[in-house]
């Protein structure tokens, strides 16, 4: 009876939430940074994190949702994405394009409630940010570096949802380590697809890389578990975020570097899903700094 809706879901990758949960990681780390220094209330910093759970997932919809009505033409033409909602024909682009307006307004009202310049910020993030990375693939080798940013643009929101302005210093060290993160993950991602995007004309650091995907991978893991140290420093956390936040971290994205296989898709998928665990890792460090060292009451 409700069949119908499935396409939908799959549309907006509900059936996939590692992407999603990897848009919420930028929300929940910048806001978890910024109750921390603020002391934010418990009470607070609770509502605001569910408020950034179901917003990541809608920022996340809108954005695959928009990627695909673009790229319904190279989807065809990949083994892995052929069978897509729009690519297949099952939903029509007129009614993904209905389906993405309301995905715009539900996300924009999950996060109506939050001061003036975290709304700016939202927008600004569905629109250029998101909207522009389906083109990215066509112009640069680099839509991985553009994705850093749109996708991890809910730390600017999350952060401005708390504070009235940005903390550059911190904001530009976290970022620059996430975006570190989003290369190292997304090339990995993208691997599963280098033979097809060759043949299709699409460009990613998968194939600009050659044979010197894992050094490179080596290198923004190392920067990323660098820029995370430097903002811990930045922003006073306690023991617990050097712990795993950073410590752990590094590990982990040593795990990864060292067991992917990327002439292997199944590799490359599950260490591609292994970054949602971490995500987890990183935001225990920072969720227990703050809670053991909060002064107000709740």
């Amino acid at each position: 009876m409700l069949g119908w809706v499935v396409p939908y879901f799959k549309l907006a990758r509900l059936d996939k939430p590692q992407g999603g949960f990897l848009i919420f990681w930028a929300f929940a780390w910048g806001l978890t940074m910024a109750a921390y220094r603020s002391d934010l209330a418990l009470k607070s910093y609770a509502s605001l994190l569910l408020r950034c759970l179901v917003g990541a997932f809608l920022y996340r919809g809108t954005g695959v949702t928009f990627n695909d009505i673009c790229d319904r033409k190279l989807d065809r033409l990949v083994e892995r994405t052929k069978n897509r909602p729009i690519a297949s024909g099952v939903i029509s682009v007129k009614s993904a394009a209905v389906f993405l307006v309301l995905q715009i307004i539900l996300c924009i009202a999950a996060f109506w409630p939050l001061n003036t310049p975290a709304l700016v910020a939202l927008l600004i993030g569905i629109f250029p940010l998101a909207g522009a990375y389906p083109f990215m693939k066509r112009i640069t080798y680099w839509p991985q570096a553009w994705l850093g940013i749109a996708g991890n643009w809910g730390l600017i929101i999350a952060w401005l949802a708390i504070f009235p302005s940005l903390d550059y210093s911190l904001i530009s060290s976290l970022m620059a380590g996430m975006c570190c993160w989003t290369l190292l993950y997304d090339t990995i991602y993208a691997c599963q697809d280098k033979s097809d995007d060759m043949k299709a004309g699409a460009k990613s650091t998968a194939i600009l890389f050659g044979s010197y995907v894992k050094p490179l991978l080596t290198g923004f893991g190392a920067i990323f578990i660098a820029m995370m140290f430097y903002s811990g420093v930045i922003n006073r956390q306690g023991g617990f975020y050097f712990f795993f936040s950073v410590g752990m971290a590094a590990v982990h994205v040593t795990w990864q570097i060292y067991s992917v296989d990327l002439e292997n898709k199944a590799s490359c998928w599950a260490n591609f899903r292994r970054n949602s665990q971490l995500g987890w890792i990183i935001w225990v460090g920072m969720v227990l700094d703050y809670t053991c060292t909060r002064r107000s009451a709740i």
